[in-house]
Order: structure tokens, then C-alpha cells, then sequence
């Protein structure tokens, strides 16, 4: 009887994407400086998290991830464990409850359910393939969907269950389960399907969004009637990154005229860390930020462009979380969008966030290096 052997490995470190390592850490970098200038007591776990993200990331670009894949349902099972918690014994404040502790640890759970969801639908969708064009297994995808989104959006956490879903839409159609006449179908309907919604949800008496998120929407429509309650955080992270001009007011500014210093703006450390660039940096800066967001999101779909089934996947998952959910925050600080509490990619404070990134970064690099680039 003959020997059966494997087929080598394709796995090569030369293949190893510096550009898009350096890409990454300087945008780490920008924020954990913004960081230090928005709020110095959280720099020093913002630069643990960046360390220890960097080290995770290089451990998990030497993992074939093709057996990471592999543990398929059981990433969906973790995912929907924790959201579960959240519900159960979740920690937050205001009106939402999106965060839990364990073994002293302090982690948000919807974070990392991109993750697991982008790795779930990589073996899913592969496994399932040959029946990737029928209607009928889109509807089993959208299904599957529907448990995370509900379980987050519970939380309340509408801006971070759309971001999912996004990713979700994103994998589908690389995949080839979503096709161009769907997706274009699609936006014919959910186009003014928004409009309605939004028209509908801010009516008096309306019970379809919490009154929190109510506020939220008619802050956006009306911010000059809400300027001194719901408007009041955006309208200010405006008029900052406005005054940051071209070069902006100087790095850790104390002069009287910046409204970071005056504290009337919240959260400037997490979900507002790019009125901080936008102020101390000014336009230059803000445009490094955006630029840096782009080609890093661009980076991950050229990979996902030379991939297989399942790197392709994972690639273009985590090029439409970088991508999208900057675009979301960026929007939301400079009143293109309502208010939602979501971070700004490698830029806002947040263990949580930081990691889940770095993890799927290192996930990446691993999809490049496993996979040779093909022929023109």
C-alpha cells in the first residue's frame, strides 16, 4: 500500500504584509497619543492593550488559520453565550448594559462577536458551498444572523447590530450567496424602507426605539432644538475640529479657546477620540486618520483578493469592520450620522475593542502568508 502524504504547506513568512503591520501600530499610535491628551489615567492600559494585542496578533499569524476555521458552530456558540450574559448579568450605565466581568476581567462581548461571527460563516458558508446560490440557504444565513443582532440590539446597542450586519452582508456577497441583483434590490427597498422607519420611530407615542435613541435621531434631524441637551456633545465635537484649522491647536493644548480642556466634551477618550485629532491635529491629522483607515480596510480585500474559500472571507470580514465601523464614528462625530456609541478602529479606548482588532489583523496577515498571490 502507498504512503498517503499532505500537501505541503503554502505558509511563507516572506509573504508577511510589513505595510499593513506599520499601518496598523502607527494608527495605534495616533490614538494612544489622543488618548494620553483626552484622559492620561487610561493611557497606561491603552499601551498594555496595544503591546499585548501586537504580541496576540504575531501569534495568530503563525496559526494556519485553516484549522482555526475548523472549530466552526462552536464560535457561534461562544458568541451567543456571552451576548446571553450580558442580558443575565450585564454592566453599563445610562440605559445600556453592555459590558460583563469575569475572573476580574472587564470585557464587552459585542466586540468580539464580530470576530467569532466572520470565523463562524468562513467554515459555514464553505461547508455549504455547493448550495451558496439558492434563495433558500441566504434565508438560512439571515436566520442565523438574527440570534447576535437581537441579542445586541437588546443591550440597547443599535450602532454596533447594524455593524454586524454589515459584515454579515459583506461576507455574503464575496462569497457569492448575495448577488449583484440582490443587493441592488436591496437598496431599492431599504432606501426609503429607512426614510419610513425614521419618520415613523421619532412620531409622538412611538415605541419602535427606546426614547434615548428617539432623542438621538431628533437631535440629528433638529440639532439647533436640542443644542443644549441631546445635540450638545456633536455641535461641540464640531465646532472643535473646526478650530483645529489645517494643523490644529498643538498636541496636549491648554490654550483657553479648546473645548477638549473644558470638558464639554464626553467621552472624548472612546467614542469621541476623533475630535481630539481633529482639535490638536487639524485637518492634516484628521485626514492622516482617515487615510490610515482606508488603506488599512483596502489592505485587508487585497488579501482577501489572492484567498481562498475561507480566507477570502475572513480577509473582506474584517476590511468591512475596519472600513465601515470607521466611517460610523467618524460620521457620528461630525454630525453625518445620529449619535451611537461605537470606537473608532485602533483609535479609541477599549481593551476589548483593541484585541478583538488585533486578533483579526494577525488573522489577515496569516491569510496572506498561507496563500500564494495568484497569476496574473
Amino acid at each position: 500500500m502507498k504512503k498517503q502524504f499532505q500537501p505541503l504547506s503554502t505558509f511563507s513568512i516572506r509573504r508577511f504584509d510589513f505595510l499593513l503591520v506599520t499601518m496598523v501600530i502607527l494608527l495605534n499610535l495616533i490614538g494612544t497619543a489622543a488618548i494620553r491628551s483626552a484622559n492620561p489615567s487610561y493611557m497606561t492600559r491603552q499601551v498594555y492593550g496595544m503591546l499585548s494585542g501586537i504580541a496576540i496578533m504575531f501569534v495568530l499569524s503563525a496559526i494556519d488559520y485553516r484549522k482555526l476555521v475548523n472549530l466552526g458552530w462552536l464560535y457561534y456558540l461562544a458568541c451567543i453565550a456571552v451576548l446571553l450574559l450580558v442580558i443575565r448579568f450585564g454592566e453599563g450605565r445610562d440605559q445600556a448594559r453592555r459590558w460583563i466581568t469575569i475572573a476580574g476581567i472587564r470585557f464587552q462581548p459585542a466586540e468580539t462577536a464580530k470576530l467569532l461571527l466572520i470565523l463562524f460563516y468562513a467554515k459555514f458558508i464553505m461547508r455549504h458551498k455547493n448550495k451558496a446560490k439558492s434563495f433558500g440557504f441566504l434565508l438560512i444565513c439571515i436566520a442565523i444572523a438574527a440570534i447576535p443582532f437581537y441579542l445586541i440590539y437588546k443591550q440597547p446597542d443599535l450602532s454596533t447590530s447594524i455593524m454586524v450586519l454589515v459584515i454579515i452582508a459583506v461576507i455574503l456577497f464575496v462569497s457569492e450567496v448575495l448577488s449583484y441583483r440582490l443587493v441592488g434590490s436591496f437598496l431599492l427597498i431599504s432606501v426609503p424602507s429607512v426614510i419610513i422607519f425614521i419618520y415613523v420611530a421619532i412620531q409622538e407615542g412611538a415605541t419602535i426605539l427606546e426614547e434615548f435613541q428617539k432623542n438621538r435621531l431628533l437631535a440629528w434631524l433638529h440639532p439647533e432644538e436640542y443644542a443644549l441637551t441631546t445635540a450638545m456633545q456633536t455641535m461641540n465635537s464640531m465646532m472643535a475640529i473646526g478650530s483645529g484649522q489645517l494643523l490644529g491647536k498643538g498636541y496636549n493644548t491648554k490654550e483657553i479657546t479648546s473645548l477638549l480642556s473644558t470638558g464639554y466634551i464626553s467621552e472624548s477618550q472612546t467614542d469621541f477620540i476623533f475630535t481630539v485629532v481633529g482639535e490638536e491635529f487639524g485637518f492634516a491629522g484628521a485626514c492622516s486618520v482617515v487615510a490610515l483607515l482606508a488603506f488599512i480596510s483596502v489592505r485587508c480585500f487585497m488579501t482577501a483578493r489572492t484567498a481562498d474559500f475561507p480566507g477570502r472571507i475572513i480577509a473582506s470580514g474584517m476590511g468591512a469592520w475596519i472600513g465601515f465601523q470607521g466611517f460610523m464614528n467618524i460620521g457620528v462625530v461630525t454630525g453625518v450620522l445620529p449619535n451611537t456609541g461605537i470606537p473608532l478602529p485602533f483609535v479609541s479606548y477599549g481593551l476589548t475593542s483593541l484585541w478583538a482588532l488585533y486578533m483579526g489583523i494577525g488573522l489577515v496577515l496569516n491569510v496572506r502568508m498561507q496563500n500564494r498571490p495568484k497569476a496574473a
